[in-house]
């Protein structure tokens, strides 16, 4: 979602520019066919130059497969500058081995920190952007966070969001789940829930308690629980039989965002959905202790719930009884990111 439109916009571009190339390298992360070739289909990605295949083992095995792949495939083909988006795992290791090799690197995404070290992801922030050249924030407030880090302003570029850029471009052609009729849905009438993060699903008790809070707050209201492989494996222990509660497999794109742009609500741990919410006006409840994205709650439709349980309760009778908050969409959050993180590297002095 965040590569796709600067890869657009570098194909725009590359008709004006002679001798202007890229090379996009899937490291191959995220492995499962939902979480990474419906990506390139329904978001027209031409297909990589390179899959690294590193997906599966340890935060460490991980990593070292990644770092080994992609050092190889850097040497067999040398550019200019690497980019990098987020705060995956990929963007931790292909910074490193770029930065060893004399490559510059550019992130996208740079700046933004929950201040939870428990989280891999914070730690792939931190470490990137203390390494990085080039930071592309999508909030003033991501980008005074660099400034308080010592980086020099000439090199921070407050762009906006890559991730809304995709959604503007792709909300016409949202498409309704299959499951979508057979389960009577209607336009506001059920919920959409996502979990993932180890504070949430890797204690089974703790699970099972956050999924009965939510079935016995919803009102009867059907909760629909795409199920992301690592919480799959843990809710089939749990022998759950909640009547509203309702697991579906993994979504696409396109299906994915149709089924919370007519949901009464998101309910997640995800900080992606948090923007996607926030631009389409929809109310969402995040079930962590802190967020890195918290334009999402100062401007837009997200409020920050927190892990325990018996907080869930408060936030969803808000919710049903119509009483959420309204939201607005941040400032560069117009579908023009990516036109201009493009244009800021075209005009860098790589010499």
């Amino acid at each position: 979602m965040k590569i796709a439109p600067i890869i657009h916009e570098i194909d725009r571009v590359k008709k004006q520019r002679n001798g202007l190339t890229y090379r996009l390298v899937h490291t191959g992360q995220h492995y499962d066919d939902k979480m990474s070739q419906s990506f390139f289909r329904d978001l027209n990605i031409p297909s990589p130059d390179v899959n690294l295949n590193a997906g599966g083992g340890s935060q460490a095995e991980q990593t070292g497969a990644i770092m080994v792949g992609f050092e190889k495939d850097l040497l067999n083909n040398p550019c200019d500058i690497l980019i990098v988006v987020g705060d995956v795992t990929s963007t931790l290791a292909c910074s490193i081995v770029a930065k060893k090799a004399g490559v510059l690197v550019a992130h996208v995404e740079a700046g933004i920190r929950s201040g939870d070290l428990s989280m891999p992801e914070e730690i792939n922030r931190m470490v990137t952007d203390s390494i990085t050249d080039f930071f592309f924030t999508t909030s003033q407030l991501a980008s005074e966070k660099l400034r308080n880090l010592g980086i020099l302003e000439e090199r921070i570029y407050f762009v906006g969001n890559t991730m809304i850029d995709t959604l503007i471009k792709n909300i016409s052609n949202l498409r309704k789940p299959e499951f979508y009729d057979e389960l009577g849905l209607k336009n506001g009438n059920y919920l959409v829930l996502t979990l993932h993060r180890p504070a949430n699903v890797d204690e089974e008790y703790k699970l099972k308690q956050t999924l009965e809070a939510i079935e016995q707050s919803a009102d009867g209201m059907p909760v629909l629980f795409p199920l992301h492989p690592r919480t799959k494996t843990i809710i089939d222990r749990l022998g759950l039989s909640e009547t509203n509660l309702i697991f579906v497999a993994p979504l696409g794109y396109l299906e994915f965002n149709y089924l919370v742009r007519h949901s009464k609500g998101v309910i997640t741990d995800s900080g992606g959905i948090t923007e996607e919410t926030t631009f389409m006006g929809v109310p969402c409840l995040t079930l962590r202790d802190n967020t890195e994205r918290p334009e999402t709650i100062d401007i837009g439709t997200n409020e920050l719930v927190g892990t325990d349980p018996s907080k869930i309760r408060p936030f969803l009778e808000k919710l049903i009884s119509n009483d959420w908050k309204k939201g607005g969409i941040p400032p560069l959050w117009d579908g023009a990111t990516s036109k201009r993180i493009v244009e800021a590297l075209l005009n860098l002095d790589l010499t």
